[in-house]
């Protein structure tokens, strides 16, 4: 019997579960981290160049619309990537404060870095080669000056010797 009672108890507690344990959606505000780790990722289009939860609501009208459909997408239980996918396919990636980390988006912010790099190398060694030409003029320099001054001896003995002959 007793166990017929405690079975009852807790068939009766299963069924009536939802009016026992009280769960509320939780409401989604201007100030909560969610509201805020979503409004982030979106750039304000009024060219403040600020995202959507710095953008100043007293200035731009555009953000005050913008966070109002963000609270009620949220408020009816849209994730971050649902709602990032959404504007992304109305705005295009421009809307979105930092770039997708795949295709040609990774490849339009990682190549300027490595031809800055490969620039950087190719006059690494474009100097290097200048630097090494220049000692080596610098040795045919001394060489042409050793030269000139041979020339310029010989030359000079010869004038003296033409003088002395005449003179």
């Amino acid at each position: 019997m007793r166990n017929k009672l405690c079975l009852g108890l807790l068939l009766i507690a299963i069924i009536f579960q939802g009016s026992f344990i009280r769960a509320e959606a939780k409401e989604i505000d201007y100030k909560s981290a969610e509201f805020k780790a979503v409004a982030q990722q979106f750039a304000c289009t009024c060219g403040c160049g600020q995202d959507h939860y710095e953008c100043d609501p007293n200035t731009c009208s555009l953000t005050t619309e913008f966070k109002k459909d963000l609270v009620g997408m949220m408020n009816k239980g849209w994730d971050k990537d649902k709602i990032r996918r959404y504007y992304v396919n109305i705005y295009g990636e421009e809307i979105l404060t930092s770039p997708e980390k795949s295709g040609f988006s990774l490849t339009a912010w990682v190549l300027p870095f490595v031809v800055l790099g490969l620039a950087a190398v190719a006059v690494f060694f474009i100097i290097r080669k200048w630097v090494k030409r220049k000692g080596n003029e610098a040795v045919m320099s001394d060489y042409e000056s050793t030269v000139d001054e041979v020339e310029g001896e010989i030359l000079s003995s010869m004038i003296d010797e033409e003088r002395k002959k005449y003179l």
